[in-house]
């Protein structure tokens, strides 16, 4: 059923959070996962039960620096569990979903919802924003009213952000549509009938414009992928994957901030991985220098094997290399041609299984000897 939020003194973000504290007022849910500002001005998930808390709620706040899927699997995995709501952008989303077919998550007892994103800021940019004026919340959801979106002057959305075609919520058990609408009438939102009539919501039409808002900035935004996926492409066969990440200091923050990533123990982590010093040695004869930390190449290779599949393209890998190596753009460029082979869209669908998993008879008959 799509409703409207009912917004008062055009206060679109109170409105969003008298709707969560309905949710736990009327016990549609136990708590709320949602991102919380703290007294310091950071904004991080929390798990709220208590209603009043979530006046610290900002499920508005253009900043990621965490991918929040990586703290609802925790909440979710195992039994006894409680029934929380879980607010989440598009490819937190999408990123919950992989964890699901991946056994790390459950959708069980869950209630996600997913709010359109008009794109974030690195979490340095979001507190220089906060430190110099604040951030012009009624510019980004001007521009998502009219598909016209441009990051606040004098810094620019995160790289992953730039190229995001997948911005818009299109599922979710309810979903927050912000771009096109007129959020003085209310804000849309689709939810089971069911749950509207607990919270007291009533039906209401769809005013039109989100279609052609979101084609809009779809557009936009695979255009900019498009050239980023070409330079890095040309940049990839003219220096290879070693040229590309040269200065890898093997520190593991893109494996760390990965929602996919979620191996309990890591062979990059392990003693197989620490080796004798006379090995070095070896390794310097016989090539005549040897490059150190070791193993960078083999660490790269081995996560775009594991995860370019399920890369969800959020970037924060790329946030987080104090390299500024382009860990993101070269996973969404492989996982883009990779993807095309399987058909398969990483977060679309939690009925779709994972290719690696999947046994197919027919698979790749075009690769070698035909029968």
């Amino acid at each position: 059923m799509r409703a409207r939020i009912p917004v008062e003194n055009q206060d679109t973000l109170a409105a969003l959070r008298g709707f969560l504290k309905r949710l736990l007022e009327t016990e549609a849910v136990e708590a709320v996962l949602v991102p919380m500002e703290t007294p310091a001005g950071a904004v991080t998930p929390a798990l709220v039960a208590d209603p009043a808390l979530l006046d610290a709620a900002d499920p508005l706040a253009p900043v990621l620096g965490l991918n929040a899927a990586r703290v609802v699997g925790p909440v979710t995995v195992r039994e006894p569990r409680g029934r929380v709501a879980a607010v989440l952008r598009p490819c937190e989303y999408r990123a919950l979903v992989e964890l699901v077919k991946l056994q790390q998550a459950s959708l069980e007892d869950l209630v996600t919802v997913v709010v359109d994103c008009p794109g974030t800021y690195t979490v340095p940019d979001y507190q220089k924003m906060r430190a110099n004026g604040g951030v012009d919340r009624a510019a980004l959801l001007a521009g998502m009213r009219t598909g016209d979106l441009a990051p606040q002057s004098g810094y620019s959305f995160r790289d992953a952000c730039g190229m995001c075609e997948n911005f818009a919520a299109v599922a979710g058990d309810i979903r927050v549509e912000l771009f096109g609408a007129d959020l003085s009438a209310g804000i849309p939102v689709v939810l089971p009938d069911d749950l509207a009539g607990h919270l007291g919501l009533e039906a209401a039409p769809e005013d039109g414009r989100r279609a052609e808002v979101v084609d809009k900035v779809t557009r936009s935004r695979v255009q900019a992928r498009d050239a980023v996926f070409a330079e890095i492409r040309g940049r990839l066969e003219k220096e290879g994957v070693e040229g590309v990440f040269a200065a890898c200091v093997r520190c593991h923050n893109c494996m760390t901030v990965c929602p996919i990533c979620y191996c309990k123990t890591c062979l990059f982590k392990s003693p197989v991985m620490e080796h004798e010093p006379m090995q070095y040695m070896a390794w310097a004869r016989r090539k005549g220098a040897y490059r150190l930390p070791a193993d960078t190449m083999l660490f790269h290779l081995t996560r775009l094997n594991h995860m370019v599949l399920s890369c969800i393209g959020c970037g924060l890998c790329t946030d987080a290399c104090p390299a500024d190596l382009p860990v993101g753009r070269v996973f969404r460029a492989v996982g883009q041609q990779l993807q095309a082979v399987f058909d398969y869209v990483p977060g679309r669908s939690v009925e779709e299984p994972l290719p690696l998993i999947t046994f197919r008879e027919d698979e790749w008959s075009h690769v070698g000897e035909e029968r």
